[in-house]
């Protein structure tokens, strides 16, 4: 966990942030989550009563700490995703818990920020439609399974075709990359997911998983992009949105490398380019309309 700590000390330290406004979000509320998840299975994570086989999947002990932080991170990409509403992009500096799934956490997932969001969002009408593009290296098994029925969602997903989760569910679109893939390779394919998700909008709101962990020195990726491949992709994602007008939200998503600090250079990246384009970012003269 260390590494939201010095993410965020990153962003504080960076001049180039200093018209940035940094928040601390509500935690999701229950209501929220179980627009997402099942009740019953919500219930469970905030009263402590899963079983050990579930909290095994989940990959870390329960505690009251572990549901606050999991409601906080949900609660965050959220309120990221009302501020690009009105500001076109905006970013939680954590999130991307993509393999939650409707009754169950996994591979250090308990609740599923992205399928909240948007859930939400289209609960209280702010939103018609929305996306969800996923470049974490690992399959967005969760999304699929909470968004895949949606009509009014697509679910777009790159990541490693043999890396985990072994049980992928099918996203709207998935790309599989074979293991060793790098910066050209990634970033032709990507672009063709790109085009092809966009293609199924427009959207009112567009959510982006950033990971780091396609990252050439990340020990749990097995793809091989550089830091500036990672960038490049990153360009790829906000610029497609911004000439669309679309609004973005972004999620950090995992990032395993050994050396914490590459981790946190290749999110800082991207919290740098999203900065530097916000500012020119087409946006609401107007709250959303309420549909």
């Amino acid at each position: 966990m260390s590494k939201y700590r010095r993410l965020r000390q990153s962003v504080v330290d960076n001049p180039l942030h200093d018209g940035d406004i940094m928040l601390v979000p509500a935690a999701a509320t229950l209501e929220q989550l179980c627009l997402a998840h099942d009740k019953e299975y919500v219930e469970r994570v905030v009263a402590g009563e899963l079983s050990d086989a579930e909290i095994k999947r989940i990959g870390f002990p329960w505690s009251e700490r572990m549901v606050e932080r999991s409601r906080r991170s949900s609660g965050a990409t959220l309120a990221a995703a009302r501020i690009a509403l009105h500001e076109g992009v905006s970013a939680n500096l954590a999130g991307g818990t993509h393999h939650a799934m409707r009754g169950t956490g996994e591979g250090y997932c308990v609740f599923n920020d992205a399928a909240v969001a948007i859930r939400t969002l289209i609960h209280e009408r702010a939103i018609r439609n929305a996306a969800v593009i996923d470049c974490d290296v690992h399959q967005g098994n969760g999304t699929a399974d909470i968004l895949g029925s949606d009509s009014n969602v697509f679910t777009f997903s790159i990541h490693g075709e043999k890396n985990f989760p072994l049980r992928k569910m099918p996203s709207h679109l998935d790309i599989d990359l074979p293991d060793g893939t790098g910066d050209d390779d990634y970033l032709s394919v990507l672009a063709t997911g790109i085009q092809t998700t966009l293609e199924a909008g427009p959207y009112d709101l567009v959510i982006y998983l950033a990971g780091a962990d396609p990252y050439e020195g990340d020990r749990l990726g097995r793809l091989n992009l550089t830091k500036e491949g990672l960038l490049r992709r990153d360009a790829m994602v906000l610029d497609a949105l911004r000439a669309r007008q679309t609004p973005v939200a972004i999620a950090m998503a995992g990032g395993y490398a050994p050396d914490i600090q590459d981790i946190v250079d290749i999110h800082s990246a991207t919290l740098l380019i999203a900065s530097q384009m916000q500012r020119d970012w087409p946006t609401r003269l107007s709250a959303p309309t309420t549909l």
